[in-house]
């Protein structure tokens, strides 16, 4: 047996246990938001959790606690919460170094970290064009390319690099191929023509890139749309009795509100 089909059934086993562990946790919580909700979109099963222009003030990006200490897993996010709070869903939202630390540009409520990267490099996020995504700037959201972002400078409220760019202008990304023999299970964020909408979507199998960028744009109607990452890809989502465990996380980002 090859290496490629162990990984895949071992990540399929810890899909499994984590939505098994996600129903029990599920049971426990109070009603939560109806924001997640299942796609098909040619035979694969996609994981999406919706948010609104009205509601992007209940988005949050995490990575250290107070004392500087990477939380790296959801229930460390949980455990952020004020009272009365609930974690709706979360997931992986960038890549990181080996000590969790972001790489590129990461912007919370509380603290900023790294800077813009625009040169390009080896790896996912050196396939430019890669982008930033964009909470709470001139529009509710945004995926924005990160040579404009660096331009532009805008002040969002939000803001997580990562790459590539999965759609440019309702575009795929120019290095996608059809034909790609690369698939994992993969998580990003695609933002609405009029920027009032995002979809945090992880696929349920492994896809390729260009699978991938094509559910955003034809499965969701998204314009632009960002990766987040794929061998780690995992969410939090009760209402979907999903609580996906494995290697812990660099950023995260997350929809908190009171019931």
């Amino acid at each position: 047996m090859g290496t490629g089909t162990t990984g895949t059934m071992i990540a399929d086993l810890k899909r499994r246990l984590g939505l098994a562990v996600g129903a029990l946790v599920a049971m426990t919580l109070p009603a939560l938001a109806d924001i997640c909700d299942t796609h098909q979109f040619e035979g694969v099963r996609y994981a999406v959790c919706t948010v609104t222009g009205d509601r992007q003030d209940r988005l949050r990006l995490w990575l250290d606690d107070a004392d500087g200490r990477p939380l790296g897993e959801f229930r460390a996010i949980r455990q952020q919460l004020a009272p009365g709070e609930v974690l709706d869903f979360a997931m992986n939202a960038g890549m990181y170094h080996a000590d969790y630390s972001p790489v590129g540009l990461f912007r919370s409520d509380e603290a900023e970290r790294g800077e813009v990267i625009t040169t390009g490099g080896g790896g996912n996020f050196g396939l430019l064009p890669n982008g930033v995504f964009c909470v709470g700037a001139k529009a509710p959201f945004q995926v924005i390319e990160s040579r404009r972002f660096a331009e532009l400078r805008p002040q969002c409220r939000l803001a997580t690099q990562s790459g590539p760019l999965l759609l440019i202008d309702g575009e795929l990304h120019p290095r996608f191929l059809p034909d790609s023999d690369s698939r994992y299970i993969r998580n990003g964020v695609g933002v609405s023509r009029d920027m009032q909408t995002a979809w945090f979507a992880i696929s349920d199998r492994a896809v390729t890139f260009h699978e991938f960028a094509r559910f955003f744009r034809e499965g969701l109607g998204a314009r632009n749309a960002l990766y987040f990452d794929g061998s780690i890809s995992r969410l939090y989502a009760p209402a979907l009795r999903r609580a996906d465990w494995g290697r812990r996380m660099g950023p995260i980002i997350g929809y908190v509100s009171t019931p």
